[in-house]
């Protein structure tokens, strides 16, 4: 099942006006920063590694100084002296985004200007990309700290649409039609002409900020911090880090999940969730808690070698339940071709 958000939710979001929205963002997200510390000092501290897509999906080194260290298995990790918030998939859950926003301000207010990251998957699924979108943005002009906000595969897939809106019934399925609702747009149905997406996609440009897109045109893929590595969906086995394809970087799944490492770094990712709670590991670290259905999200703080797990949970709903089976994912061809829906 792979949009597990109600109808009617949907449609009441799509129902508000998009301006006032996003106003309502504005204000939100200022208050959420200003329970941060040096909110008025605008210190964001020295950048830290971060790398993008180059020719041929080929990584390239966008910012900051590459930690020398690697790795080895031996330690708990370190994050050269930072204090580092990393996010899981928010998935279009934009209360609990400023609801941890504000959570992590009030935890990072006994240290120096911190850096968050947030690991992708913005979009689809739950209610609110758009405003998602938005305070990803205004994070990214505003922060007192440093922000680094990673691509995940569903921007990709966002991408593709608007790049190939004909072959766009995949995405709509892929929980795309969520994004469309949350700008106000009617997703076209499966029996659709290939007109109707793209007229999809021209109303959703039309309605869609520029920010937002160059925001989604200048995500970064991976980011390097002391022995971590910061990435969506995980990494290649055997691969050097920067060898890694945007592809793995951004889909892969059962081949990085199965492997035990250790890795180059350990990794610190999202994409994959099997609980309401993380999955560490010796060599990985799972964040994606599956925000859109069990109603909580989380960030886990790392800080010299200690780590601790912060999180909001929707009051709202029922505190979700494992199902008997061990994940509640499906494996589907990595990365989706959208030559059907997975």
């Amino acid at each position: 099942m792979l949009q597990r958000v109600d109808t009617e939710t949907l449609r009441a979001a799509a129902r508000r006006d998009l301006a006032a929205v996003l106003e309502e963002v504005e204000a939100q997200i200022a208050q959420a920063l200003s329970r941060w510390p040096g909110a008025s000092a605008g210190d964001r501290g020295a950048p830290i590694a971060r790398f993008g897509a180059g020719p041929g999906g080929k990584l390239v080194q966008v910012s900051g100084r590459a930690p020398k260290r690697s790795w080895t298995g031996a330690a708990a990790g370190r994050s050269e002296g930072r204090r580092i918030y990393a996010v899981g998939d928010v998935h279009g859950c934009y209360d609990l985004l400023i609801g941890l926003l504000a959570r992590l301000g009030e935890d990072a207010a006994d240290g120096a200007a911190p850096t968050l990251i947030l690991l992708g998957d913005y979009v689809d699924r739950g209610p609110d990309s758009a405003r998602v979108l938005e305070a990803l943005c205004l994070l990214k002009a505003r922060a007192p700290f440093g922000v680094c906000i990673l691509k995940g595969n569903h921007e990709e897939a966002l991408l593709t649409f608007l790049d190939a809106p004909a072959d766009g019934a995949p995405w709509i399925a892929f929980g795309g039609a969520a994004t469309l609702l949350s700008y106000g747009v009617e997703p076209p149905t499966p029996a659709s002409p290939a007109q109707a997406y793209v007229a999809a996609r021209d109303e959703l440009l039309r309605r869609m900020p520029a920010s937002h897109l160059r925001l989604l045109q200048t995500l970064d893929l991976m980011a390097l911090v002391g022995d971590y590595a910061f990435v969506h969906a995980g990494v290649a086995p055997g691969e050097p880090l920067r060898r890694q394809s945007a592809r793995d970087l951004l889909w892969i799944r059962r081949e990085f999940l199965d492997a035990r490492g250790p890795f180059e770094k350990v990794i610190v990712h999202g994409h994959t969730w099997e609980d309401d709670r993380p999955v560490v590991t010796p060599a990985r670290i799972g964040l994606d808690t599956g925000a859109y259905e069990t109603g909580v999200l989380g960030a886990m703080r790392f800080e010299d070698a200690s780590r601790a797990w912060l999180h909001v949970r929707d009051p709202e709903r029922p505190r979700w339940q494992r199902p008997g089976a061990p994940r509640p994912w499906t494996p589907v061809a990595e990365p989706l071709d959208f030559t059907r829906a997975g």
